[in-house]
Formats: structure tokens, sequence, C-alpha cells
């Protein structure tokens, strides 16, 4: 029984150690808009947000802003200050991935450009 117990303890330490997302919080359109702004600008792949993009829907800013934030913080390594964004996001443990839309977990799903999409 201790073995089964630690087992699932090992397992579940695991999964959670394994991959960190980086969500937007519940604040106004406006200020998320921002934050996706800035996001886009400063180096994330903001072309799965963007009309017909596998990310497009829902169409709303917080879930733009989301994959927005995320693909910063992945593309940055996942740094200590990379998810913060003057308070609007949050580390998350939890995949945000939606209908479709893979939010990346890792630098290597995320590519490492830097470069701005248009």
């Amino acid at each position: 029984m201790a073995l089964l117990v630690l087992a699932i303890f090992m397992l579940a330490m695991t999964g959670r150690a394994s991959c960190t997302w980086c969500v937007c919080k519940e604040m106004s359109d406006s200020v998320l808009q921002q934050t996706l702004d800035y996001a886009c600008g400063a180096g994330a792949d903001c072309g799965p947000v963007h009309q017909n993009g596998p990310c497009f829907q829902p169409n709303t800013v917080r879930a733009h802003c989301n994959y927005a934030v995320n693909s910063y913080f992945q593309r940055k390594g996942q740094a200590q200050g990379t998810c913060d964004f003057k308070g609007t996001a949050t580390v998350s443990a939890s995949d945000p991935s939606i209908n479709g839309c893979s939010y990346p977990s890792s630098v290597s799903a995320a590519g490492t450009s830097t470069t701005p999409t248009p």
C-alpha cells in the first residue's frame, strides 16, 4: 500500500513540475489589450490569434491575451518575471489550451525566435 501511495505521489509531482503556462488575470479588456499589444510587440508569436489562425476563437481579448503572454513567457525560457506584465498575468499549472488551440508549455514548443509576427 505504501508503495502505491508513493507511486501516485511521484506521478503527481512529476505532472506539476513539467508544464507551466502564463495566463492573463481577470481584468478589463482595455488593460488586457495593452498587455496583448506589449507581448506581441516584444517577441510573442501572435500569428495563431490572428483571424483564421488556429487560436483566433474564442475571439475575445482575454483569450488572445492568454495566448500572447504564454508565447512570450515560453520564448523567454520561463525566466522569472517574464509572466508578470505589470501584474496582469500569472503562472499557471493548468493547461489553458482550448478548441484545437494548443498553448506551448516549453521553449522548444514555442520556438526561439524573438522577432514579432505582424
